[in-house]
């Protein structure tokens, strides 16, 4: 599997490469329903390296990328690891607070962020074969 960055970090609104892209794991790595996380390193513009925790759910034969970073309140989602999923397997929960999110958007749909503009930062998230 390998994760491209957004627009702000190197991909152009229009899909076009314009940055890094990480190869991080094989496809049936992540159950079905289930999310992985990953730690990364990034290099800001200042040459320094930084951890860069993002975590991917696997919906059926679709996969996305999301920063691992709660937008109300800055606390990784996970409330044990690797686990990104509501009990329900219907949606991504913060762990801290239970809010919860689309899968495929990252929208808050319910919870102190539902009706904000506070959503999970994607990252597109492709397939690729091992050769």
């Amino acid at each position: 599997m390998k994760s491209k960055s957004s627009a702000s970090d190197g991909w152009a609104s229009g899909g076009e490469r314009v940055g890094a892209v990480y190869a991080i794991c094989g496809e049936y790595e992540i159950p079905n329903r289930k999310g992985q996380g990953f730690s990364l390193l990034r290099v800001g513009e200042d040459g320094m390296a930084r951890p860069w925790h993002i975590f991917v759910v696997r919906w059926d034969k679709q996969f996305f990328a999301y920063v691992d970073r709660c937008p109300h309140n800055g606390v990784h989602l996970d409330w044990e690891r690797n686990q990104f999923v509501d009990a329900t397997v219907k949606r991504i929960v913060c762990g801290k607070h239970g809010s919860l999110f689309d899968p495929a958007t990252g929208a808050c749909i319910e919870g102190k962020c539902a009706g904000q503009a506070s959503n999970l930062s994607p990252y597109a998230c492709s397939m690729a074969m091992s050769a």
